[in-house]
């Protein structure tokens, strides 16, 4: 095993600098540039009450995978169908990403919400400069903060008391 040295070349380094290489050529803003408008793979993670959705939108042909499952047999609810499209619908972007989710914790209604939240944030990280002023005049890009009321010490509920009684 040969031990390398300041006099001894590294295979393939010609020389050290403290200066960074430039950037390659895919990563220019032209080249960007010239990519707009086709979809872009991009991820994004939705929360609603205890629920939380992974989501990976990939361009194709508008397939659903939540948790191995299609979008009507995760959600047999249509409102909850039509909740989770909401994005693609605002853009216009119907039948143009595959979407891929995991979601784990809470309830049916706040996963719809947490996927529907995952979907947009990935969508705006698609394509920031074109989706981002729809979804946020939508509301979808904010996180909807109400969750349960935890309960309190001495109390039945988070609320609720014991009966008062005077006699």
């Amino acid at each position: 095993m040969a031990e390398t040295t300041a006099e001894t070349p590294v295979e393939g380094v010609e020389e050290y600098t403290t200066e960074t290489p430039a950037a390659p050529e895919e990563y220019t803003s032209e080249s960007l540039a010239s990519r707009f408008g086709e979809p872009q793979p991009a991820a994004g993670v939705g929360r609603r009450k205890n629920a939380i959705a992974r989501v990976r939108i990939i361009p194709g042909s508008g397939k659903w995978k939540i948790n191995g499952r299609t979008l009507e047999g995760y959600f047999p609810n249509k409102v909850h169908q039509q909740e989770v499209n909401e994005p693609f619908k605002v853009l216009e972007l119907d039948e143009r990403y595959d979407v891929v989710a995991r979601i784990s914790g809470g309830g049916i209604s706040g996963q719809a919400g947490a996927l529907r939240l995952g979907v947009a944030r990935a969508l705006n990280e698609a394509d920031v400069d074109n989706n981002r002023g729809p979804l946020k005049k939508a509301g979808f890009l904010t996180r909807d903060a109400r969750a349960v009321e935890r309960k309190k010490a001495g109390l039945k509920k988070a609320r609720k008391g014991t009966q008062y009684s005077k006699r």
